[in-house]
């Protein structure tokens, strides 16, 4: 017998044990159960106590058997006495059986629809009622009758209040698990009065603003959220008092934070009593959209530019052909060879501009992998001293702990250099670079490259980040701070301009920390060069693997054919034979991450590169790491 049906014969057999009658339909009014007492008491067949059976059959029984006296139509009876039940009203009544025993009634809906009675046999009081009646020479009349109205009264009044204490039972739980329910979502919910004074709160206002506290009932909207906050929000909590409903989004700058706050009037008989307010920290969809918006910008400004950059290209290339037959005629006057070198180098000039307008524009994807902050800076020194030279210093600040963030190195290299190349160029000599790194409240990675020199003019911190703005006259493209702009938007992040003893230039990006932890197993590693196959082999060791090694798909087939315990798979695309990598990872359901040095434009690579799991030939530990860890996780969510 199962669990459940032992619970429900325990419960049937307690209640055979009470001495009051009992019942109990469902909200379609079948029978759930009836106590042995009311089957005595009423002389119920066995047929009519099946779970299921029909209230409306349980009363033409009775009907017929004189239970309610004589009754000249019993199915318009019985009908009736059905509608009644369907209004699942509490009720408590007395009446006399046709064998003259005296019962009291006593019902009340259930809360998840259905219906109890219980029936009372009291007899015996309503017989001492009477006898004290009879029997009485000193109460009087209207004692005896007041006696009785009382007595009745309480019985009804008692079945009120276990009607009550019921329906306040379920009130309890129903607001217990609304409170539950609220506690459990990710977004702050809450209810503040006329006077600004939050009156509930689901606990959840320091998950949306990290630095607030939770314990808010009581406080007022600025005691909770302070004077700042307070002032951006105030005016939309105005028009909610005044009955209009208002969605809006802001920075909550104590965390950096993204929120978007939605009010509704709480209107009672069309008066606000005060507003509901939704909070949710919306910071990653913010990036995410940000970055959505710059691709298309570049997929748009591609469209545009691709074709004119075509006809343009066709134009300089007739125009170096004509200067280069130019430069090799004879006899030319003297004053030609200078036109002649000018017009070559404004030609390829312009062909180089082309060349940064398409990268620019064209598609290029943002590829996020585990960087350690440290090294990359290191790194980053390493190849920036060289180019400012020795007449400026170059100084690198790390202001932030150390760790491992999802970057993509080679946008944010290209971004940082750029703005020490034209940090150099605005600073004069002896004069010093600052790159300051630091985490925001845990939000953001804020990268900035501050100068001593002039700082920007008024014109240049409107327009700098535009295309084709330039303080350099015609040594600059005007394309440098645009295309820093544009990898920063395309990484979700943001860049501000500012002066303070010397040109600012921030870049914001969204901190994310890497998480690449990847349980240690047998690796079989794909990779015909000897060399690299070797150096491959040591990160792997280096992480706690264990590595099978291979140089064709015919030798990791066998592998995989004979060796159960391999758990992920590392391998080049181009290998010996004929077959790839890419025909490897259609032979294996285990994490496959694949490998290679080939260029961009390669389809191979591009097909790779879909895969998700993906190196790009040199790589570092942490990229291996991230690209292992990567392949697991699209493998576990198909």
């Amino acid at each position: 017998m199962k669990r459940t049906d032992t619970h429900d014969a325990m419960i049937a057999a307690g209640l055979n044990f009470i001495q009051q009658a009992m019942s109990i339909f469902d909200s379609e009014l079948r029978l759930v159960l009836i106590n042995r007492p009311m089957q005595q008491m009423f002389n119920l067949p066995n047929a009519l106590v099946e779970p299921g059976v029909s209230f409306e059959s349980v009363i033409r029984y009775l009907a017929e058997g004189g239970e309610y006296g004589v009754v000249d139509d019993i199915e318009d009876f019985a009908k009736t006495r059905v509608n009644l039940a369907l209004n699942f009203e509490a009720h408590y009544m007395e009446r006399t059986r046709a064998n003259g025993r005296v019962i009291s009634v006593e019902g009340a809906p259930l809360p998840e629809g259905g219906w109890v009675t219980v029936y009372t046999d009291i007899t015996e009081i309503k017989s001492q009622e009477a006898l004290l009646r009879a029997r009485s020479e000193v109460l009087s009349e209207q004692v005896l009758a007041r006696s009785e109205e009382l007595s009745s009264t309480n019985r009804a009044l008692a079945s009120s209040n276990a009607a009550l204490e019921e329906a306040k039972h379920q009130l309890t739980k129903m607001e217990e698990r609304t409170r539950l329910t609220t506690q459990m979502m990710p977004a702050h919910i809450a209810h503040i009065d006329l006077n600004e004074r939050y009156t509930f709160s689901n606990r959840r206002l320091q998950d949306v603003m990290p630095g607030s506290t939770d314990e808010i009932v009581g406080l007022t909207t600025t005691q909770a959220l302070g004077a700042p906050t307070q002032a951006i929000i105030g005016p939309h909590i105005q028009r909610a008092f005044d009955g209009l409903p208002s969605v809006f989004e802001f920075t909550h700058e104590p965390s950096s934070r993204r929120i978007r706050v939605a009010l509704t009037p709480d209107v009672d008989a069309k008066t606000v009593q005060g507003v509901y307010v939704l909070s949710m920290d919306i910071t990653e969809e913010t990036q995410t959209r940000v970055a959505l918006q710059q691709t298309r910008r570049r997929e748009m400004a591609a469209q545009l530019t691709s074709g004119l950059a075509h006809d343009f290209s066709n134009l300089l290339t007739i125009i170096l052909g004509m200067q280069s037959k130019l430069e090799r005629m004879q006899n030319l006057p003297s004053e030609a060879d200078p036109l002649i070198t000018a017009t070559l180098s404004a030609a390829r000039r312009g062909g180089g501009l082309l060349h940064r307008i398409a990268d620019m524009t064209g598609p290029r994807n943002f590829r996020p992998a585990p960087i350690r902050l440290s090294a990359f800076l290191s790194e980053l020194q390493i190849m920036a001293s060289p180019t400012i030279g020795q007449d400026h210093l170059l100084k690198i600040e790390q202001e932030t702990e150390d760790g491992t963030f999802n970057i993509d190195a080679g946008m944010l290299q290209d971004s940082l250099l750029n703005l020490i190349l034209n940090a150099r160029d605005a600073t004069p000599p002896g004069g010093q670079i600052t790159l300051s790194a630091r985490a925001l409240q845990d939000t953001w990675l804020e990268l900035e490259v501050a100068d001593t020199g002039t700082g920007f003019t008024e014109k240049a911190l409107k327009n700098a980040t535009q295309p084709f703005f330039t303080t350099k006259g015609g040594e600059g493209s005007g394309l440098g701070l645009a295309m820093v702009y544009d990898m920063t938007k395309l990484a979700g992040g943001d860049v501000r301009l500012f002066n303070d003893g010397g040109a600012h230039v921030v870049l914001r990006l969204p901190l994310r920390p890497a998480d690449a932890q990847l349980p240690p197993g047998l690796v079989l590693l794909v990779e015909d060069s000897e060399d690299l196959r070797m150096s491959i082999r040591d990160m792997l060791v280096a992480q706690g693997h264990l590595v099978l090694e291979a140089t064709s798909v015919h030798e990791a087939e066998m592998l995989l054919k004979t060796v159960s315990d391999i758990a992920y798979v590392l391998s080049d695309i181009q290998l010996s034979g004929a077959r790839t990598g890419l025909d490897l990872a259609q032979l294996t359901d285990l994490p496959t991450t694949l490998m290679t040095s080939l260029p961009a434009s390669d389809p191979r690579h591009q097909s790779a590169a879909r895969s998700g799991a993906f190196l790009h030939k040199p790589f570092a530990e942490d990229a291996l790491r991230a690209a292992l860890a990567s392949a697991v996780l699209k493998e576990t969510s198909q």
